[in-house]
């Protein structure tokens, strides 16, 4: 199982079920502090005597949220049978085509009018405004129906959602409540340092209200959920039903909202992912002010510098985003930035690797005017970008999605030719048709790959296009070599190539010039 498979949500695992399965309620570790065996204090050794006191003075904050959600039971018309046999889906298969011959008006039974049931789920929150703002997770809701918000005197009131985001996980509920409710408030999640204690409150299992400790086991952890993934990992126990619940430092400032768990059981062993506060703030306060998101644009496509990339382009060191593309419609396109651009710092922040530019530009005001630092030619360069808006860019790319212009190339009449284990071929009318390659597409053409080149490895295809090498523009198979040839010629140990699919998606790939 990969890791990716056994990130799951820390959804509950309490939901209704069709056939009346009980829910499992195994539970595995519980948190359990070890004594460091170097410990320069006692107070180290120890830890904190008690977090009677901080639980007592958070709990009130935080929420169960049952949400349900009406959907076709795909089981209406078939009989109450044992379930559990091998024989479950023969049974199935029979009634619904005795069904399906009823509709068809084929001498079966009449068909019954479709049966629907309600579908939910558990999950938790907190209060962040005593007049009745509470935060969840988007997971938690999903695409809900009714949404009940439990307190922890038994008090249930049913919730609106102000707005939601799928990006990092989060939703706004608002409910009406006939007296101020308590309420807890976001501290600095970057003050977090790994080995602080933390506390999770939440709804494992559908149990209520639970309290757990542990400690910051690491931050800025990338489990590829999203492009802002940033999360804080600790060991304090979060399992199914966590989902949506505060993590509070111990001065009781929520620095998180618990969201995954990595686990191949379902349940905690102790490595459990919360968005911190940084992150989820801003988007929280544009769904309360918008009901929608508001993320900064820059329109560029972006990928990571590593060691030989940054050979290429005479960086140094391994830093920055390179810019794999630029949105014709975007801001950065009339700014001046070019494919090949490494950004190395974006409105006086620095970009220390591509995953840190997306993280700046979402969090800068829609609109701002804004210096963007890149790399060009080994210098760097200062540009000035008025930034655009995620969302209507967004919208724009999903119209431009299959429009494709320009007129079909001249057929190239060079041989084949050999470089970097790859045959290289010009562009013809019968290799665009045998590869789907657009007309008006332009390039070298990859013909072959040899399976133990380095260029195999960094996932370049037979069909795949040459356009570039390090920035120079390729149209025949013989600039491919004649620039190879001069790379090598000035001590260069690797090329970058800028490479184009079929379908056109593009990227920088570094190989070293054998």
């Amino acid at each position: 199982m990969g890791f990716a498979a056994r990130i799951s949500t820390a959804r509950s695992a309490t939901r209704a079920r069709s056939r009346g399965f009980a829910a499992m309620l195994a539970l595995g570790v519980a948190f359990s502090p070890v004594a460091a065996s170097l410990a320069p204090t006692a107070a180290f050794a120890k830890g904190p005597d008690s977090l009677a006191d901080l639980a007592a003075a958070v709990s009130d904050a935080v929420v169960n949220i049952s949400a349900s959600q009406t959907v076709e039971d795909k089981r209406a018309g078939v009989p109450n049978l044992p379930q559990g046999t091998p024989f479950d889906d023969l049974f199935e298969e029979f009634f619904r085509r005795r069904q399906q011959q009823g509709e068809n008006g084929g001498g079966g039974a009449p068909a019954p009018a479709p049966r629907q049931r309600k579908s939910s789920s558990l999950g938790s929150g907190f209060v962040i405004d005593s007049s009745g703002i509470i935060i969840t997770n988007n997971h938690v809701i999903a695409d809900a129906n009714e949404i009940t918000v439990i307190f922890t005197d038994g008090q249930k009131l049913t919730a609106e959602v102000v707005g939601k985001d799928a990006k990092v996980d989060v939703a706004v509920l608002r409910v009406k409540p006939d007296k101020p409710l308590k309420a807890v408030k976001f501290g600095d999640s970057d003050k977090s340092r790994v080995g602080d204690w933390v506390l999770a409150v939440g709804n494992p299992f559908g149990l209520g209200g639970t309290v757990t400790a542990g400690i910051v086991s690491a931050r800025n952890r990338n489990i590829d959920s999203g492009p802002y993934d940033s999360y804080i990992q600790t060991d304090a126990a979060i399992n199914k039903g966590n989902s949506g619940g505060p993590l509070f430092n111990m001065d009781g400032d929520v620095i998180g909202i618990n969201t995954a768990i990595l686990s191949p059981t379902g349940g905690s062993v102790g490595i459990g992912f919360a968005n911190p506060a940084t992150t989820v703030a801003p988007v929280i306060e544009q769904l309360r002010q918008f009901g929608e998101t508001r993320r900064g644009w820059l329109g560029v496509r972006i990928q990571n510098v590593d060691d030989q990339t940054a050979e290429s382009l005479d960086l140094g060191k391994a830093r920055g985003a390179l810019v794999a593309g630029v949105d014709e419609k975007g801001p950065a396109k009339p700014a001046g930035v070019k494919n090949g651009d490494v950004i190395v710092k974006f409105d006086g922040k620095d970009v220390k690797t591509s995953s840190d530019l997306p993280k700046i530009v979402a969090q800068t005001p829609v609109g701002k005017d804004v210096v963007v630092t890149v790399i060009r030619g080994g210098k760097e360069t200062e540009l000035k970008v008025k930034l655009g808006r995620l969302e209507e860019g967004e919208k724009l790319a999903n119209l431009d999605a299959n429009d494709g212009k320009g007129g079909p190339a001249a057929p190239g009449k060079s041989a084949v030719q050999k470089a970097l284990g790859m045959e290289l071929g010009a562009l013809t009318p019968e290799s665009r048709k045998k590869f789907g390659i657009k007309d008006g597409a332009e390039g070298v053409l990859v013909v072959t790959v040899d399976p133990s080149s380095q260029a195999a490895e960094k996932r370049v295809n037979a069909g795949d296009r040459i356009l570039e090498i390090n920035q120079e523009s390729m149209a025949r198979p013989e600039d491919v070599t004649k620039k190879l040839k001069a790379l090598k010629d000035q001590g260069r140990k690797s090329a970058l190539v800028f490479v184009a699919s079929p379908n056109d998606d593009k990227r920088f790939v570094p190989l070293p010039l054998e």
